[in-house]
This record gives structure tokens, sequence and C-alpha cells, in this order.
């Protein structure tokens, strides 16, 4: 076993981070030691990583345990983008200090985004997930991942592209997915088995091409697609405009009468470029934490 230090530039809360990712069943937090279990695929070999949190939110420093040196440097680097590492946070937080969202970005000072384990779980998740509220989204995905994905170390793999082409649509339907939703995953991994979908290059591709790319694939669509490039991808300007949480929030923040419409959506976030990721990132979370409170 390794254990390596890392000291991160601050603002970062961990603890916020944590907050949120104990909202999805599959992940393995554990509030009072501030870790979180990361499942990683380093060139096609899984493994299991332990992050915990051992500074506070103006110096923040992270200790980092694993089982095989063989791919450490690989793992802390691509941990290092999962979790927004790599860019501090501070200039980003200064950005809407005169916003509309200041209160939101007060409120939830230090959170970063943080990205889904591997591009291939992320994009299935997201098709799980498109058109249902978000419980039953979780609960959906965490049955096709302990049904057919595997556990490591305590920590869930979601079954891969080999695996999940080789179902049927009746064994997904059993887990109570749409007919619909069965063939777009089972389809989508078959795309990628055969050649035809390489989710690696993505990260070498502009925003529209990631996009041009992704939505001629039968069941991916904008919302699909924006949100692969947020948490897939972790581009930082994307604004889904179609999904209903974001709408929700807006609606909140302006005390609107009804969810806003696509114009005024566009001219409410036209000042949060070029960090609309985090405009939604924080949205998110300002209802999510009304729910919490209920």
């Amino acid at each position: 076993m390794w254990t390596e230090k890392l000291q991160v530039q601050g603002p970062y809360n961990f603890d916020l981070v944590l907050e949120r990712l104990s909202l999805d069943p599959l992940q393995v937090v554990d509030f009072t030691n501030r870790t979180v279990k990361v499942p990683l695929y380093i060139e096609k070999e899984p493994i299991v990583l332990q992050v915990q949190a051992m500074g506070n939110i103006d110096e923040p420093s992270f200790i980092i345990k694993g089982q095989s040196e063989v791919y450490k440097s690989k793992a802390i680097e691509r941990l290092k983008k999962v979790f927004h590492w790599h860019q501090p946070l501070e200039g980003i937080s200064r950005h809407f200090r005169e916003s509309d969202l200041r209160e939101i970005f007060e409120e939830h000072r230090g959170t970063a985004i943080v990205l889904d384990f591997d591009y291939y779980s992320c994009l299935v998740k997201c098709i799980i997930h498109q058109q249902l509220n978000l419980s039953f989204a979780h609960t959906l995905t965490e049955r096709f991942v302990k049904t057919f994905g595997f556990q490591m170390e305590g920590a869930w793999f979601y079954p891969t592209p080999e695996t999940t082409a080789q179902l049927q649509i009746e064994q997904l339907r059993a887990i109570q997915f749409s007919g619909r939703k069965a063939e777009y995953v089972i389809g989508l991994s078959e795309q990628i088995i055969q050649g035809h979908l390489n989710l690696e290059i993505m990260e070498k591709l502009s925003d529209q091409e990631v996009m041009d790319t992704l939505i001629k694939i039968r069941g991916i669509g904008r919302w699909t697609a924006e949100n692969f490039l947020l948490f897939g991808l972790g581009r930082p300007n994307l604004f889904p405009k179609a999904d209903i949480g974001i709408q929700n929030a807006l609606k909140i923040l302006y005390g609107l009468p009804q969810k806003p419409t696509q114009e005024e959506m566009e001219f409410y976030s036209v000042k949060w470029a070029p960090y609309l990721s985090y405009a939604s990132l924080y949205l998110w979370r300002s209802i999510e934490k009304r729910s919490e409170k209920k």
C-alpha cells in the first residue's frame, strides 16, 4: 500500500463535496473520517483509491491511499482532474461575487465540480437519468451497477461496455428500465466495443465536436451530451438550459411565477461566462440543500 499527501490551493470545501457525492448511493462516503473511495480504471485496470481530507477550507490538504504502486502517478493525476485540484477556485468565486449568484456562492464557498470517475460510467449514468426524478434515477442506477457491475475493496464499479453489450433488454427491464432506455444503454456499449465510439479521444475535441459526435448516437440528446461535457470531461462553460433542476433553481432565485424560458435563461446566464458550469453546479446545490432541510 502507498500513501501520498497533496496540498491544494484554497478555498476548497471537501465536506461540501462529500455532501453532494453522498446523494449518490453508490458512493462510499465516510463523513466522520472525511473520506471517499474512488474506483478508477487506469490503462483499463480497475483500482480503488481512498481520498481523505486533512486540512480546512482555506488550507486544504489530502491523503491519498492505494494498493499498487504500478499506476500511482497516473492515478494521482486522474484524481487531480476528478476533484478539480488542478485549478484554484478563488478566481471562479471572485467572478461571481458581483453577480446575482453571489449569495449562493458564499453559502457553498469552496464547493468544486467533481467529475464522474470514468467516461463510460458518466455517459451511462446520464442516459439512465434522462427524464427521471433524481431519487428514482439514483435507485435505477444503483440497481444497474449492483446487478451487473462488480465490487472491489468496498467500491462499486459500473459494468464494462463489454458486459453491458452482452445484456438482453429483458434483463434490464427486470430492474425497471424502460425498453427504450435498455436499448440505449446496450446500443451505446455496442458502439464502443465495435470501435465506432472512442470516449478517450473526447478530451481532445472541442465542446461542439463532442456534442456533434454524441448526438448521432441513438438515445443521446443535447441534455445528455452537455452533462457528459460537464461531469465527464470537466468543461468549464456548460449551462444545460433543458435541465429541470436549473430551471427550478432560477425560478426560486428570481421569484418567477413559472419556470424560465430558454430566452430568459440565456439573459440571466450571459454574465456568468466563462464559468457557466460552476453556475450550473451552485444552482443545483441551492435546491439540493432546500431538499435536505425538509
